[in-house]
């Protein structure tokens, strides 16, 4: 398969920030911020057990610290990827679930965690193949 010609230039405008609508291009941006581990795992996550609280994603996510995590739902909740509920109780609780937003991206990882496992063979092919040259 090869790229096209419209593709390679919608690729070129993504990596350099172009865009046609008046020179505000997030993409590059919001490709970013999800394409990390963490956001994807919480994504994922929440995904899973639709309504989760700080510790029970903590839990969930081996390796992320708690500054980490804190930063991470920040961020999503402020692109409406997720929403945080606050229940006045005492002690006060919170739960962290996705949005309509968060549910369609969802949906988008799911098929790259599809096409990995596809092509996990291939992929591991070439990771031996190239250890082997470069060692």
């Amino acid at each position: 398969m090869s790229v096209n010609n419209k593709d390679c230039e919608r690729i070129g405008n993504i990596l350099s920030g172009r865009c046609s609508q008046k020179n505000i291009c997030p993409v590059k941006d919001i490709m970013a911020t999800y394409g990390d581990k963490w956001s994807m795992y919480t994504i994922l996550l929440l995904g899973q057990h639709k309504r989760m609280r700080f510790n029970e994603l903590r839990a969930g996510i081996t390796g992320i610290s708690q500054r980490m995590l804190t930063v991470t739902l920040r961020s999503l909740e402020e692109d409406g990827i997720v929403s945080r509920t606050l229940y006045p109780e005492i002690p006060p609780r919170v739960e962290y679930c996705l949005t309509d937003l968060g549910e369609s991206l969802l949906k988008q990882l799911l098929s790259l965690a599809s096409w990995a496992e596809e092509n996990f063979e291939a992929i591991m092919k070439a990771r031996k193949k190239y250890e082997k040259k470069n060692a």
